[in-house]
């Protein structure tokens, strides 16, 4: 039987995902937005007229009627403000939309068949040893780690009052892949190469792993169509390590690029995180789930889709002067 979706953060470049493969199979599919125009919301530009745009602030309790009328059966919470390095400077909105906002929904989706709550790798911060796993204490070193771990803590006291409220929270560990905003660091130095820019980094000594899109999606999906709750957060990883220089020099390859590559121009972040990748045992166990598409596969993937964008975009601007 077709389920009422509702996904959170539906426009992001994980949710833009979630959403393309959830809509086929739903029987309606709500997303919900700071700004409901299709011009801020550009990754659901072909599908934006099938989907329930639902236009929601969730610090405001307020502005959620939408949702309590829409009466979803399965939620895939994905809203965050989710930038590390501004959370710093910006920790008042961080908490509002992630501590908050994520305590709103939850309330007023109290009757949802489903709840899964998309936590971050991030929760896990400074750790002894590798790889990661879920018994771990996390130790969040950034106002974004804690806020998002803040949401599970606030689903964990659900799940207690409740005693089977239907939550599962993941634990998606550094996406990559088509429409990633090139703040990350793979579009970032997809594109750079792609232009022949200058490609400066640390030494790049420091390791991790990179998950494809579409392989989170598959563990989001199979999360949201798992029966009853699950106790604890789920890894879903690779457990595919990669040290960040030799990540520089797949790129490049991958680009054919003639950026000039100085790797080790730059210095390490003081709070330089040397090894992170993680055991998604208990996602295989559990939800059924491993990855379909390795790293170098996803990386072909974007940078292919990275080519076919600039390129497309250059022909529009010249287009557009030449008119």
């Amino acid at each position: 039987m077709k389920k009422r979706i509702l996904i959170t953060g539906g426009s992001g470049f994980i949710g833009s995902h979630l959403v393309h493969r959830l809509l086929p199979e739903a029987a309606e599919l709500a997303v919900t937005v700071r700004y409901g125009n299709i011009i801020k919301n550009e990754r659901l530009r072909d599908i934006y007229s099938d989907i329930r745009i639902i236009e929601a602030d969730l610090r405001n309790r307020g502005a959620l009627a939408q949702i309590t009328e829409f009466k979803p059966d399965v939620v895939y919470h994905l809203a965050a403000y989710n930038h590390v390095g501004e959370s710093f400077t910006q920790v008042e909105e961080c908490f509002d939309v992630n501590a908050k906002g994520t305590a709103n929904l939850l309330d007023i989706c109290d009757g949802a068949e489903k709840f899964v709550y998309v936590s971050t790798s991030e929760v896990y911060g400074h750790q002894e040893s590798v790889p990661f796993i879920e018994t771990m204490n996390p130790e969040p070193i950034s106002p974004y780690a804690i806020t998002k771990y803040a949401g599970e803590l606030y689903c964990r006291m659900k799940q207690r009052m409740k005693g089977t409220m239907p939550i599962v929270v993941v634990r998606p560990f550094n996406a990559f892949g088509p429409y990633q905003s090139s703040k990350a660091i793979i579009p970032e130095l997809i594109v750079n190469c792609l232009k022949g820019c200058p490609i400066r980094t640390t030494l790049g000594e420091q390791t991790r792993e990179f998950n494809f899109v579409g392989n989170l999606v598959d563990g989001m999906i199979a999360a949201g169509k798992h029966e009853g709750s699950v106790s604890g957060p789920i890894n879903l990883a690779a457990g595919e390590e990669i040290r960040i220089c030799d990540l520089v020099r797949t790129i490049a390859e991958l680009t054919d690029t003639k950026s000039k590559i100085e790797i080790g121009a730059i210095p390490y972040r003081p709070t330089e995180i040397w090894r992170m990748f993680a055991d998604a045992t208990r996602a295989k166990e559990i939800l059924g789930w491993q990855p379909q598409v390795n790293l170098h596969e996803g990386l072909k993937i974007t940078v292919d889709w990275f080519r076919d964008y600039l390129q497309t975009r250059s022909d529009f601007m010249l287009r557009r002067a030449a008119s």
